[in-house]
């Protein structure tokens, strides 16, 4: 081998070891408040929109005032308006409308983002609600999951066509395709084992489309911002923004979907499946 091929090799994977540690931390704490459910979530949620309003703020900020850690802090404001007081759902558009009117180079891309970011939020309540419980959200996040992951090893180890260089220039049709993949065979366990509608059979591959086309949103954002990351809070991913861009189109489109199909199911639904399995091998 090389020095240059070995150098090759050792950039394309330098960044995995940080990847791996950043994502096991964030399964901990991800994990802990799903699990519980609750005020956990919701504190989860909140401060998580909080952090990517304020990283989108910064990433679009103009010259003059830095409104970024106000758009922040409005943004967990706002959120617990939202889950508190039905009447003050109309809030959540505060963030998107005051950000346009404080210094900023990309008006177009702030406005209708931030409003993405407090309706991702809620639309992560939703589906942890009680309503549907621990296994929607564990569906999501699975699909999301082995999407990105099957589509990061699939694009470095395949590579091929790109599916947007302009937009996204690491993102490859063979690690997309095989997102598309990861995330069926996902659909097709929680069809199988946790009382899914068989909608979520195609339904699945569709959310982790949604998250691929929520990277590249937010790729494009930072392109246009010209920066590489949004922010370096989590090491080897960036920003909150570059880690959890994908969940939030995956999210708010899987709540859309749920309204008329159905497929989610409720813990009852859970209950009854498990109920139906063949647990006993003796028999």
């Amino acid at each position: 081998m090389t020095s240059k091929s070995a150098g090759e090799k050792s950039a394309r994977w330098g960044d995995l070891a940080p990847r791996i540690l950043s994502a096991i931390v964030m399964l901990a704490v991800g994990g802990f408040a799903i699990w519980l459910g609750g005020i956990w979530f919701l504190a989860l949620a909140v401060i998580s929109s909080a952090l990517m309003m304020w990283e989108l703020a910064r990433m679009t900020r103009g010259q003059g005032f830095d409104a970024s850690i106000l758009l922040g802090a409005l943004t967990a404001v706002v959120l617990v308006m939202g889950i508190t007081l039905p009447w003050a759902l109309p809030f959540l558009l505060l963030p998107s409308l005051i950000g346009v009117l404080t210094p900023r180079r990309d008006i177009l891309a702030f406005g209708p983002y931030a409003l993405v970011i407090v309706v991702t939020a809620m639309a992560l309540i939703i589906l942890r609600s009680d309503t549907h419980g621990v296994v929607a959200i564990a569906w999501l996040l699975s699909v999301v999951v082995a999407s990105d992951v099957l589509g990061y090893f699939a694009g470095r180890i395949l590579g091929g066509p790109k599916f947007w260089p302009k937009i996204s220039p690491k993102k490859t049709w063979s690690g997309t395709v095989a997102g598309w993949i990861g995330a069926a065979l996902v659909g097709f366990g929680f069809w199988h084992y946790a009382g899914f509608g068989a909608a979520v059979l195609w339904v699945s591959p569709l959310i982790a489309f949604a998250g691929q086309l929520g990277d590249i949103a937010e790729s494009a954002i930072k392109r246009r911002a010209g920066v590489k990351d949004a922010s370096n809070l989590i090491p080897g991913h960036g920003g909150l923004l570059d880690r959890f861009d994908a969940l939030a189109f995956a999210s708010v489109l899987a709540v859309i979907l749920n309204l008329g199909l159905h497929f989610l199911p409720t813990p009852g639904d859970v209950a009854t499946m498990a109920d139906s399995l063949p647990l006993d091998v003796t028999e």
